[in-house]
């Protein structure tokens, strides 16, 4: 048997395991991003109660927020609201890496060794070649890309085996435009009509058009590399067949 093959029961295990794994994060994106289970200004109030700490307990408290799916835009802007922009970004930056860290731990702990076991060790092989090469750089990408969830890719980034540096690195470097717009927002709260305001809204709008030429880009980059590696008829093992 090639070392691709699994047995059916031990693939059968992994698929169930990874399913479970799914259907708990849609579980919690449901409840958190959906109904809003989770009283974001309650929060808020708490975390202004704690004094010179508030900052570091708000980033503290907007990772696990983060991580179960409570909208980093609202976080942002919250940040913001409690801080202004200056240490907002610095809280709201620190927040977005905190939850990036933890997300990929629970992905890589939740999902890394099925992921591989479906995928077979060649072609799981060929995704971490690909990681090593790009990885930071997806990562970077994905905090462009408007509409995505942060705390599902680096779930998904983590099951994957993105090295932690960068999901880090990768988290913070993605995520400047984005703190900025946001907490801004959240700053300029009391006065919509100010010149942070209006930065933050064009920033925003810049970040999500680089965006959506990124994710464009990355996925016909995908599909030309799809297309090479199934034009050469490789096999599972790495040998090539006559065609």
């Amino acid at each position: 048997m090639a070392d691709d093959d699994a047995p059916p029961t031990s693939r059968r295990r992994h698929i169930a395991r990874l399913a479970v794994f799914a259907g708990f994060l849609l579980a919690l994106y449901v409840l958190v991003a959906v109904m809003r289970v989770v009283d974001v200004e309650a929060v808020r109030r708490a975390v202004s109660a704690t004094g010179p700490a508030a900052p570091l307990t708000y980033a503290v408290v907007s990772v696990g927020l983060g991580a179960l799916f409570v909208p980093g835009s609202i976080l942002a802007a919250g940040s913001g609201v409690l801080f202004g922009p200056a240490v907002g970004i610095v809280v709201t930056l620190g927040a977005a890496v905190g939850t990036a860290i933890v997300a990929g731990l629970v992905g890589r702990r939740a999902g890394r060794d099925s992921a591989r076991a479906l995928l077979g060790n060649h072609r799981a092989d060929r995704i971490d070649a690909l990681i090593e090469r790009r990885g930071l750089w997806a990562v970077v990408g994905q905090r462009f890309v408007p509409g995505i969830s942060d705390a599902l890719a680096s779930y998904a980034f983590g099951a994957f085996g993105v090295p932690l540096w960068q999901m880090a690195v990768g988290s913070f470097i993605g995520s400047v435009p984005r703190a900025f717009a946001y907490t801004s927002l959240g700053a300029s709260i009391g006065n919509p009509s100010s010149a942070l305001a209006y930065a933050a809204i064009a920033v925003w709008c810049v970040t999500a058009v680089v965006g959506a030429f990124a994710a464009r880009h990355g996925y016909r980059i995908w599909r030309a590399h799809t297309r090479s590696t199934g034009g050469r008829g490789a096999d599972e093992d790495g040998t090539d067949r006559p065609r």
